[in-house]
């Protein structure tokens, strides 16, 4: 009988706490949103424009002198999408 006292003491803390934990959540943040708006827009941009992903790539990776980590960094550029590479023309 211990047992059965025992158990119906550990299902009513787990509902009380259960509880408590749901009443206290907030409303979604407005700002997270936001933020999960422009990382999508600029993945679209990286995806979508060459220009713009070289710029970027150029950008975030130009500073790196590592050379495995420069081209660990410009590797995840290539996930959206092919970087055109400048060519220099010869007159």
């Amino acid at each position: 009988m211990p047992w059965l006292f025992s158990a119906g003491l550990a299902g009513a803390l787990v509902l009380a706490f259960c509880g408590r934990v749901s009443a206290q959540q907030t409303p979604p943040d407005p700002g997270a949103a936001a933020n999960i708006r422009q990382s999508q827009q600029y993945e679209q941009m990286l995806r979508g424009n060459p220009a713009f992903r070289a710029k970027r790539m150029q950008l975030e990776c130009g500073t790196i002198t590592d050379t495995e980590l420069r081209a660990s960094c410009e590797a995840s550029f290539q996930a959206y999408g092919p970087t055109p590479t400048t060519t220099k023309s010869r007159h």
